[in-house]
C-alpha cells in the first residue's frame, strides 16, 4: 500500500476517536453544543480522510506524486485546526471564529487539491470491470 493511504487510514483512525470521543462527552455532559464539532470530526476526518486513502491504495501512481504529500499536509492540518477550534467556538468561546474561518479555507485547498490529483492524467489502477457479453 503506498505510503500516504497508510498515513491517510492512521489519521482517520485518529480523527474517528476523537469524534466520539466528542460525541461521548456531549452525551455524558447533557451539552450537546459542539455537536458541529463532534460531526466534523467524523465527516472530515474519519470518512473523508477514509475515502482519500482508498483512493490513493488504488491508485500507487498518484500516490508517489509529490502533490499527493502536499494535499495530505494542507487538509490534515485544516481539519486537526478546524476540529478544536470548532469545538470550542460552538461552546462559547466566539474569538475562535476567525481561526474556524481560516482553518475551513485551509481544508478547502486540500480538497481542491485532491480534486487536481483526481483530474490529472496518469494511470489508473482500479477500473471498472466491462459488463459480460
Amino acid at each position: 500500500m503506498p505510503r500516504i493511504a497508510n498515513l491517510y487510514f492512521k489519521t482517520a483512525i485518529i480523527f474517528l476517536i476523537l469524534g466520539i470521543s466528542i460525541g461521548l462527552h456531549m452525551s455524558i455532559s447533557g451539552n450537546h453544543a459542539a455537536t458541529g464539532a463532534h460531526a466534523h470530526a467524523n465527516l472530515l476526518g474519519w470518512v473523508t480522510m477514509a475515502i482519500f486513502g482508498v483512493y490513493h491504495a488504488l491508485n500507487p501512481q498518484k500516490a508517489a506524486r509529490r502533490l499527493a504529500t502536499i494535499q495530505y499536509a494542507v487538509y490534515t492540518f485544516g481539519v486537526a485546526v478546524l476540529i478544536p477550534s470548532l469545538y470550542l467556538m460552538l461552546s462559547g468561546n466566539a474569538a475562535m471564529e476567525p481561526v474556524v474561518a481560516v482553518s475551513s479555507l485551509i481544508a478547502f485547498a486540500g480538497v481542491l487539491l485532491f480534486a487536481v490529483i483526481i483530474f490529472s492524467s496518469g494511470e489508473v489502477v482500479a477500473t471498472a470491470a466491462s459488463p459480460a457479453r
